[in-house]
């Protein structure tokens, strides 16, 4: 069970499923951009754009200490929409991190693989659908006893909200939106100096219409790969 403060009231929300979307940009240029940077550490390009790729839904946490096999894994912000028991729309932010090693032998279980961090907080959809491509998504991690900017930018540079809901597969669907009880993560925005992995990572969603942040952090302990 996931809780999310919200400007309403107190959310829970039972997940039965998670999707991720992946190469979900808007600038082609840009999606060959991240197309590229994965594939620099032997991930293969994908068949389509977008991919939605299926994950368990009991990956997904709100603990601030996330435990990883290796020291492959790396995290991205991405903005997360949830569609409550109702089939109401919120937004949160979640980490899709992912096992970077495994990744070149096949995403979908590279993504398997590790836990999916998630905001405590929501905010419902319909306030900000229609400045949606003025939220900014962000994330730092730690290097070398600093903390770094990971990414920057703003949700213009993803699919807007409406064409990813209008190609979700049937599978994640009700009617012409979410299905309820389920988590998708909209995609994320490059990573500045490259893909690398961190022992910390926090993001940030940010609102500068309404003036309001999300936000999350949490620590990676690595587990010993055993030989």
């Amino acid at each position: 069970m996931l809780t999310f403060d919200t400007p309403e009231n107190t959310l829970t929300v039972t997940p039965q499923r998670l999707a991720i979307a992946g190469w979900a940009g808007r600038d082609q240029a840009n999606v060959q951009h991240h197309i590229d940077e994965l594939a620099a550490i032997g991930v293969k390009p994908p068949s389509s754009v977008p991919l939605f790729y299926r994950a368990s839904a009991q990956l997904l946490t709100q603990a601030e200490n996330v435990e990883m096999l290796g020291g492959d894994g790396s995290g991205e912000a991405e903005v997360c929409l949830v569609s409550d028991e109702d089939g109401r729309l919120w937004v949160t932010l979640a980490s899709d991190h992912t096992d970077r090693k495994l990744e070149a032998v096949g995403v979908a279980e590279s993504k398997q693989l590790c836990a999916k961090p998630v905001a405590r907080q929501a905010w419902p959809l319909a306030a900000i659908r229609e400045h949606w491509d003025a939220l900014e998504l962000a994330s730092e991690i730690e290097e070398n006893g600093q903390v770094v900017t990971y990414q920057q930018g703003t949700l213009a540079e993803l699919l807007d909200v409406d064409t990813l809901l209008a190609k979700l597969p049937a599978a994640l669907k009700q009617g012409e939106s979410l299905a309820p009880n389920t988590l998708l993560l909209c995609g994320t925005v490059p990573a500045i100096g490259g893909i690398r992995p961190s022992p910390r990572f926090s993001m940030t969603l940010t609102d500068p219409v309404l003036n309001r942040r999300l936000s999350h952090s949490y620590t990676v302990i690595e587990l010993e790969v055993a030989q």
